[in-house]
């Protein structure tokens, strides 16, 4: 049985500043650089992005809207692609946290509760 991958719902007041909050994540020393992460981000990059995809580094993005409501087929189609990757973790930025406690609970919900284990938010 897989091990829950843990995921981190990150949070801030515009793309680039989640994306910097994931990137300084990413260079945290207590993570090893030889596992595989994967970072779904809600809106659209400014044109200067932070992170590029590489092999160690899987990215998504999508339209920004509410990624448990509108969002909701697009976010599952997205996250159960990356998760057939089996990345050693998950970060998740969200554009608007307006929905942020339904955003969690349907990641917590099946089938996603055997999947994913959320950890705390990463605020930028």
């Amino acid at each position: 049985m897989r091990h829950p991958i843990p995921t981190v719902l990150v949070t801030g007041p515009s793309a680039r500043a989640r994306e910097t909050a994931i990137a300084q994540a990413l260079q945290d020393p207590s993570t090893p650089r030889s596992e595989l992460s994967a970072v779904i981000l809600e809106g659209l990059s400014d044109g200067n992005p932070v992170l590029e995809i590489s092999e160690k580094l899987l990215i998504s993005r999508i339209a920004p809207g509410c990624l448990c409501c509108a969002g909701n087929l697009v976010m599952r189609v997205t996250l159960n692609r990356l998760l057939r990757q089996r990345p050693a973790r998950l970060f998740i930025g969200v554009a608007d946290t307006a929905h942020l406690d339904q955003l969690r609970s349907w990641l917590s919900s099946a089938p996603y509760d055997q999947l994913l284990a959320l950890t705390p938010d990463l605020h930028s």
